[in-house]
């Protein structure tokens, strides 16, 4: 799927037009490498960037789609889709949303996410989860625009 966005431009890039696609990564090179390396830090200041094997894996389960997003054929942006088959339905989650700080705001998490669903809902998902820590305002408004519902759960964590 391929998107194009007339909006602001993030910053540092000259044109009014924003070419924006988004598209599940086929393959794993050094340039999707380094976009990670530059992006995890910015989600996580405990996790480690994956190195090209970590990103192998996903990229060839058939339970999950890194999704990738290019303003202009720069890496500006990712999020993972999960799915998980329980007894009762097929589930789908999304995790590791992240934006570059100089590409927030135009309208690139919106168009991840929207990626996500529609391929959740294409592969008959029950439902798409989340989790948003408060702090993160703008990406709480997102998901809510989006049409994402607090749900009433504990969440536990077992941590080895």
């Amino acid at each position: 799927m391929g998107t194009l966005l007339s909006t602001a431009r993030p910053a540092g890039l000259a044109s009014t037009d924003v070419s924006l696609d988004i598209r599940p990564a086929d393959r794993v090179d050094d340039e999707l490498v380094a976009a990670f390396a530059e992006l995890i830090p910015q989600l996580s200041s405990s996790s480690a960037p994956p190195d090209a094997a970590a990103l192998q894996a996903i990229v060839d389960s058939p339970d999950s789609v890194l999704y990738v997003a290019r303003v202009d054929g720069r890496i500006v942006g990712s999020l993972t889709l999960a799915f998980y088959r329980i007894p009762t339905a097929l589930k789908a989650w999304i995790e590791d949303v992240v934006v570059s700080s100089a590409a927030r705001g135009h309208g690139v998490g919106d168009a991840l996410n929207r990626a996500a669903i529609a391929e959740a809902d294409h592969r008959g998902a029950k439902n798409v989860s989340l989790t948003s820590r408060p702090s993160r305002e703008a990406a709480n408004r997102l998901y809510a625009r989006l049409g994402f519902e607090p749900y009433e759960t504990n969440v536990y964590r077992y941590t080895f």
